[in-house]
């Protein structure tokens, strides 16, 4: 039997974190990359010229970018039989993100760090199990990689935003730091610096959210305020008190005061990559459910969308999303399993956790006839070959709203008709 009654925490870090800023940058990459091919006229709806996997790292005054791939002039060029990348260029691109993201100090600044660039072209024996292959008049395009990947939708988040479908922990440690970075932005809390970390802890009873026990936030500030006074614990606090409160439904923030923590090892004066070295893809449970559904074996940024640790695990959360949404049940989790090289998934595991209205068995077979789950299907179904990565890569991939330009078009719930006639 499920428990019902229970604690659960989940965290978040904001764009400055020294990990996500990294995961930018990448992305960063990727959408240069993608836009390149737009307006050269080799990208639509079905292929894409570019090919990336780009990792980035970030300490003081260094960005190293490394990885492989394939572009076209002016971020690749031939040189012989090989193909070089421009480096002024993808420095340039890493610049403006740090730029972007607020860095301009000591330790770490956007025209400060020195950055290297070691991208080099894409191994021949990877493009082969990816590049499109033509088997009886159809597309038949391999998986970029072998794996599995999950999807999550459930309806607690409903009540507070509509359309979320997120679990409420991760959902609200979400919600904080992005009050503080528009805040912040706003220069309404002028002395925040960007790195910031959130952690709630969300009481449930009977299965539903009712509050947090714990938030805890972590804030990257300036040494002193503007009447030259040092910043202690308690002056942060008092200083971001009601934004955080205000990222919350009315009730839920804890009511003791020891429950709400900031900067409990003290000053956060030192942050960002000059405080710690971030990578690209360590913050994958932040990226997806928090904690509360399963993780895949791939992180999703710098990742062109041939490689399925991101299109698919994409695919994933749009099927659950929209069999919760057409009422299907209160929770769904999605698992999909590739091969490299092959295009047809190699399983599609539906579990709606007691809480769906109809056979699994039979909503498995009839989201794959309606979805198919095949790499190039899904990039053509949700527009993934447009530069819309950059955006993706801090505060989730997932329970944010579809934009207009094909932004986070997994989060659209426009499955809901087709399914629900499927199964009649």
């Amino acid at each position: 039997m499920a428990r019902t009654n229970y604690l659960f925490t989940s965290e978040s870090v904001s764009e400055g974190h020294p990990d996500k800023v990294c995961d930018q940058i990448s992305d960063a990459i990727l959408d240069a990359f993608i836009e390149n091919d737009v307006k050269l006229g080799i990208a639509d709806e079905s292929k894409v010229n570019t090919r990336l996997g780009c990792e980035t790292l970030c300490t003081t005054n260094k960005i190293v970018i490394a990885g492989e791939g394939r572009g076209q002039a002016p971020l690749f060029h031939k040189h012989g039989n090989k193909a070089v990348v421009n480096r002024e260029m993808i420095a340039q691109i890493a610049r403006d993100v740090v730029k972007d993201i607020g860095y301009d100090q000591d330790g770490f600044s956007f025209y400060g760090a020195d950055v290297e660039v070691l991208l080099h072209g894409q191994s021949p024996d990877i493009a082969m199990g990816v590049d499109a292959k033509k088997k009886k008049g159809e597309e038949n395009e391999g998986a970029g990689d072998q794996g599995m990947m999950f999807g999550y939708a459930c309806t607690e988040s409903e009540v507070y935003e509509k359309g979320s479908f997120m679990p409420a922990p991760i959902y609200f440690a979400h919600k904080i730091l992005k009050v503080l970075s528009e805040k912040r932005r706003a220069k309404q809390l002028f002395d925040l610096q960007p790195d910031a970390k959130s952690q709630v802890t969300v009481q449930y009873v009977d299965g539903k959210p009712i509050g947090c026990t714990k938030v805890v936030v972590s804030t990257q500030h300036n040494a002193q305020n503007r009447n030259g006074k040092k910043y202690t614990p308690g002056m942060v606090k008092d200083l971001i008190g009601d934004a955080v409160a205000s990222a919350l439904p009315k009730g839920w923030m804890p009511k003791k005061e020891a429950d709400f923590l900031v900067n409990p090892t003290g000053n956060f004066v030192v942050g960002g990559p000059d405080g710690d070295c971030g990578v690209t893809g360590r913050k994958i449970i932040v990226d997806t459910y928090g904690g509360y559904a399963p993780h895949g074996g791939g992180a999703f940024s710098g990742k062109d969308p041939t490689k399925v640790d991101r299109s698919a695990a994409y695919a994933a959360r749009y099927l659950a999303k929209n069999v919760v949404a057409a009422g299907l049940a209160e929770q769904c989790t999605i698992q999909v399993a590739y091969a490299i090289g092959v295009a047809d998934p190699m399983s599609l595991y539906v579990d709606t956790h007691g809480t769906g209205n109809t056979d699994e068995k039979r909503l498995a077979k009839t989201l794959q006839e309606i979805f198919p789950l095949r790499p190039t299907a899904i990039r053509r179904a949700l527009k993934l070959n447009r530069p819309i990565y950059r955006r993706t890569a801090a505060y989730g991939h997932f329970g944010r709203a579809p934009e207009k330009d094909g932004g986070f078009s997994w989060e659209r719930t426009d499955l809901i008709d087709a399914i629900k006639r499927a199964l009649r």
